[in-house]
């Protein structure tokens, strides 16, 4: 377990002095309680997110065991949705703020929390969801910025992110079908990478350029044949053995935003700027459907910018 800095812990009065056994345990009694393994993985790093804004820890390694979830009160609540409000789309802070109600209602069940308390802590509103959600393209200039930023980073991230930004830009991947990439589905002698939709429909793309680059440096640093192919990187440039997940993804292009000094885009403003650029640069929409995954042509219309506005096309992968 991680040991915060508890000068910069908003509520220290919530670290863990000791950890209860498994079956007093509310985080870990929720989760195990949860339908399947998905929702289990999904609401484990809605937690993790929740550790990282009480306990003044990095997400990627937060640890349940960190935080006494018996002890949060409302106020504590009331500054988790400020948090998640402030870095987070309104789906993914709603689901976090199910996640942490999910708990408290478990501790308030174990008899931990008395039943006002518990009351007043779940009493907080849902993040409204914005109404427009069109995204926006991301411009060459910008593309350069990020891969400069991940230059910048002598730690293993720097493949691993310029891969994942270059998978986005040129393939016009779903965060889904990214995480979920073993190194299998990559044929180094054909270039080609097998993208499995959340469906169950495969498709097949060549990757080249600083794209391709990027993923042979990210392969090769991960001295192995199988397995997931982007791991979460802990302290000390160690790499793990598991995915990474959509949050981990997320979470990693805002930083790498950040450095590059650009306005916040999310995934799907890369896979945006691929569909719309494969548009403009004049391929079909028949093809553009099938690069990108699309059951319908009427989908893939819906990325087409009206006359007027600027276009957007695709730039070689800077890497």
């Amino acid at each position: 377990m991680s040991d915060p800095d508890t000068t910069s812990v908003p509520f220290p009065e919530l670290i863990a002095t000791h950890v209860p056994a498994f079956d007093q345990h509310p985080a870990v009694i929720y989760l195990f309680g949860l339908g399947s393994e998905r929702s289990r993985r999904v609401m484990a790093q809605s937690l993790r997110t929740i550790v990282s804004i009480l306990g003044g820890v990095d997400a990627t390694d937060a640890d349940f065991m960190l935080i006494n979830w018996s002890a949060i009160r409302r106020p504590h609540s009331v500054y988790i949705r400020s948090q998640l409000a402030a870095q987070y789309r309104p789906a993914t802070a709603n689901r976090t703020l199910s996640a942490l109600r999910g708990v408290l209602k478990t501790a308030w069940n174990l008899g931990q929390i008395d039943d006002t308390a518990y009351r007043a802590a779940i009493d907080v509103a849902r993040i409204p969801t914005a109404k427009s959600a069109n995204g926006r393209a991301v411009t060459p200039a910008e593309i350069m910025a990020l891969v400069q930023a991940c230059k910048a980073d002598e730690s293993p991230a720097r493949a691993r992110d310029a891969a994942i930004i270059g998978l986005f830009y040129t393939c016009g991947l779903r965060r889904s079908e990214l995480v979920a990439l073993v190194i299998e589905d990559f044929d180094p002698f054909t270039n080609q990478l097998r993208i499995q939709s959340a469906k169950g429909e495969a498709r097949s793309l060549v990757v080249e350029g600083g794209a391709l680059q990027a993923l042979l440096d990210c392969i090769e640093q991960t001295q192995r044949t199988a397995g997931p192919l982007f791991v979460p990187i802990l302290k000390g440039g160690h790499l793990t053995d598991r995915p990474m997940n959509v949050q981990s993804i997320y979470d990693m292009l805002q930083k790498r935003a950040r450095q590059a000094g650009i306005k916040p885009f999310s995934p799907h403003d890369l896979r945006r700027t691929f569909i719309e650029g494969m548009l403009q640069q004049g391929v079909d929409l028949t093809t553009t459907a099938s690069l990108a995954g699309h059951a319908s042509t009427d989908t893939t219309q819906n990325y087409a910018r009206p006359s007027g506005r600027r276009r957007t096309m695709l730039a070689d992968y800077p890497y």
